[in-house]
């Protein structure tokens, strides 16, 4: 335990060393000036503090109001000595949290009893502070194991809806890769674009009620086809709707809306511009970008530039012009996204759809 006593004394100050050196496990350090002293907290960590009040230049209430200032500093058990006449300065000192006083001429015994008794106070917090670290690493890691169960469960849950339709789990790792890179290009926080790229997949999670020979028929739907094949939109919304959970509840909205246009064409409410969901609007342009440059069995992959045109033709209409943007934002991005995912058989790392 490290003591730091304050006095421009320097007989003061060997004295008092002197007597607390004799104290279990202790450091002691004596400085003359409270600034110095001041400073020297500033980049240590004394476990008591001893000062006294009557000093030139910085007495030792304004040390103890600067020092209660410093980071970590405002608990740290404080004794201020005093002569008897001065309960002014006492009365000042208790208001600005001093925690005990020595009254001159200080005597030996009752300064060795205050300053143990600090010590074994300051090695109580110290102890507490400790535990209530490792509880909150406990805590943090824990918290850390469920978000990841819940990642791991949401993909699977997504892959479940992709295995009656011809798109690959690497088409939900990119897109959410391209949804997270749109929102962070729209300078949301991190916390919202890690959100979005973990609740993406699940924007199709519909097509678990659409009949299979829909989803896989190779040529053009007709009209009652196409009916049924927009319905997954409300059934992916209707089979996430009413969880407690954060990833959950942006997986409903993600899954009604990202089908909506910019122009009130899009289904399944017909919604215009801002009033469609923010996250839909950034799973729309996401989707549509990989779809188009990813080779399924009735196409080619379409490349980057051709994507980029096409969609930048429909911005305004079918798409959020500001997702748009922000997804050609970064050129060097979208193509990192592309490549990493680039390979059928890319193993599927559950932990990197969140």
């Amino acid at each position: 335990m490290h003591i730091l006593i304050i006095d421009d004394d320097a007989a003061n100050l060997d004295l008092f060393g002197h007597m607390l050196e004799m104290l279990d496990d202790c450091a002691v350090t004596g400085l003359r000036d409270a600034r110095e002293a001041l400073s020297w907290c500033a980049a240590h960590a004394p476990d008591v503090v001893v000062v006294d009040y009557m000093m030139p230049g910085m007495d030792g209430l304004e040390f103890l109001r600067q020092f209660r200032m410093l980071p970590g500093k405002l608990q740290t058990p404080l004794v201020m000595v005093t002569a008897d006449t001065q309960s002014r300065v006492r009365h000042e000192a208790l208001r600005l949290s001093a925690n005990d006083f020595l009254t001159k001429p200080v005597n030996f015994v009752e300064l060795n009893a205050r300053v143990g008794n600090l010590l074994a106070l300051r090695r109580a917090q110290l102890e507490l502070a400790g535990h209530a670290a490792r509880l909150a690493d406990e805590v943090r890691l824990a918290t850390a194991v469920i978000a990841a169960r819940e990642r791991e469960a949401i993909f699977r849950l997504a892959r479940a809806a992709e295995f009656h339709s011809p798109e690959t789990g690497t088409h939900l790792l990119r897109m959410a890769a391209y949804a997270e890179l749109v929102a962070r290009n729209l300078g949301l926080d991190p916390a919202q674009c890690e959100l979005i790229r973990t609740a993406a997949p699940l924007h199709d999670i519909g097509k678990l009620g659409v009949p299979e020979a829909i989803l896989q028929k190779p040529g053009p739907l007709d009209e009652r086809e196409r009916a049924a094949m927009r319905e997954h939109a409300g059934i992916g919304a209707d089979i996430l709707a009413g969880s407690d959970s954060p990833l959950l509840q942006a997986g409903a909205v993600i899954a009604a809306s990202h089908h909506e246009r910019w122009d009130g064409g899009g289904y399944p409410l017909g919604l215009a511009g801002a009033a469609i969901p923010l996250l839909g609007r950034i799973v729309a342009v996401a989707d549509v970008f990989d779809a188009l440059t990813s080779r399924r069995a009735y196409k080619q992959a379409w490349d980057a530039d051709a994507a980029r045109a096409a969609m930048r033709e429909e911005s305004g209409r079918h798409f959020d012009p500001a997702c748009v943007d922000a997804l050609f934002r970064d050129g060097a991005a979208l193509a990192a996204i592309h490549q990493h995912y680039a390979q059928p058989e890319v193993l599927l790392n559950f932990a990197e759809a969140a």
